[in-house]
Parts: structure tokens; sequence; C-alpha cells
């Protein structure tokens, strides 16, 4: 069996489903934790603007699952606590995932097992980091840009900053048509500077990086799904 990562996306309408949403943050660890068949998951808040920014966003939020298979993340992913946030949101959506590289800890733990397929398909990255308090500043006068530049490149089909800990604990998700794509990106510019910085300065007390392929979806964002776009860019 291939592990097969979810990652859903639910927006809120309305002062009254945020604050439903906000003490979700506490209120579905039980019940989640609970979820036959799961295995390493996070909730997550995300930030506004561009998404990569310090500021909440409390429209929006996310949950990150692993599961034995891909048949089990769909059903899963429709029941329970999953089907709780979808009955309260406006919007939401689902991408199922299968891992091809990861290094690093998350939380003490290497969540994601590599399949060791590879896959000319469309591709995610996902980024994880507690950064050191001590760099704080240093750190978000340069991710706002680099975020800027993502949602520049032609080729992202989606991209989000989310994070279990507001300024601390920050995820970087994106979603790219190919490998060339990917890493035309990460090699340039801001985010080819920032990595230098994280290496040379040692912004993280903990990091992980990890790469996909892009399984399958289920819902929408902004109306459609992100993985349409990808029909236009391959």
């Amino acid at each position: 069996m291939t592990q097969t990562v979810s990652l859903s996306f639910f927006r809120f309408a309305g002062p009254l489903a945020r604050v439903w949403a906000l003490t979700m943050m506490g209120g579905a660890r039980l019940p989640l934790g609970r979820t036959p068949d799961i295995g390493f998951w996070k909730l997550c808040g995300s930030g506004t603007g561009e998404g990569f920014t310090p500021v909440p966003n409390t429209a929006v939020y996310a949950i990150l699952a692993t599961w034995p298979n891909a048949e089990t993340a769909r059903d899963r992913t429709q029941t329970g606590v999953f089907a709780r946030y979808q009955a309260k949101a406006s919007e939401s959506w689902t991408v199922f995932l299968q891992t091809q590289t990861a290094r690093g800890a998350w939380s003490g733990q290497t969540p994601f097992e590599p399949s060791g397929a590879q896959s000319t398909g469309p591709l995610a990255a996902l980024t994880r980091a507690t950064i050191k308090p001590s760099i704080l500043k240093r750190f978000w006068r340069r991710v706002p840009n680099i975020s800027v530049m993502i949602g520049k490149d032609p080729n992202v089909a989606f991209k989000i900053g989310i994070g279990e800990v507001p300024m601390l604990h920050q995820i970087t998700f994106s979603i790219w048509p190919s490998e060339q794509a990917m890493a035309g990106f990460a090699r340039t510019g801001p985010h080819a500077e920032a990595i230098r910085a994280v290496r040379d300065e040692g912004w993280f007390r903990e990091e992980l990086y990890a790469r996909f392929a892009v399984h399958s979806d289920r819902g929408t964002w902004n109306g459609t799904s992100p993985l349409a776009k990808l029909e236009t860019t391959l």
C-alpha cells in the first residue's frame, strides 16, 4: 500500500462560522485523533493577503493527515470531524498526495513515507519550519516577497501559507505543473536568497521539506478546482 497524504482547506463565511472554526482548533483535536486509520495529523490556520503573512486569516483553516492508501483517504475525509467542517464551511477543497521525497522532522516525527515512484505529472511542495524567535523580524521581512514572486509565476496552480502557531510554526504549500517549473522558481530570486540565509544564519529550530505527486482532489477553491489550471500549463 502507498501512503496518501490529504490536505483539506475550509473557507468560513460570517462571524459565527469563523468563531466555530477558531474554537475547533482545540475542539477538533480529540475526535480527529480518534478517526479510524488516521496517522499523523495537524490542524492549521492560515495567513492573510498572499497567504504567507504573520497576520491570521480567520476565514480559512486546514487539516493535514496521512492515511494508509488513497481509497481510505478519500473515504475518511468525508466523515466524522471532516464532515462537520464541510457542513459549516462555505467552500472546501481537499487534495490527495503521494510522497516522492521528504527530509527533516515535524514535531519530532517523520510523517511522510516516500513511495519511491517518480511522476512526470504535477507536483506539490511543502515546507514546514519552527522559526527561532530571535530571527522572526528577518524571517517575516523576506517571506512576503517570496510569496509575491510565487503569485506572479505563471506556472503555480495553487499556493497558501498555513501554520499551527502564528508567527512561529509556518508551512508553505504550493502546486506546480512539473519538476522543472518548481525547480526553476526555487533556484532564483528571493527564494534562493532566503534558502542561503536559512543555512548561513540558522533560522529554524526544526524543518521539513517534502515533495509530492498530486494524486487527485475533491471540491473547489474560489469556485473551481485549482488543478484545472494545470491543464492549461501542461
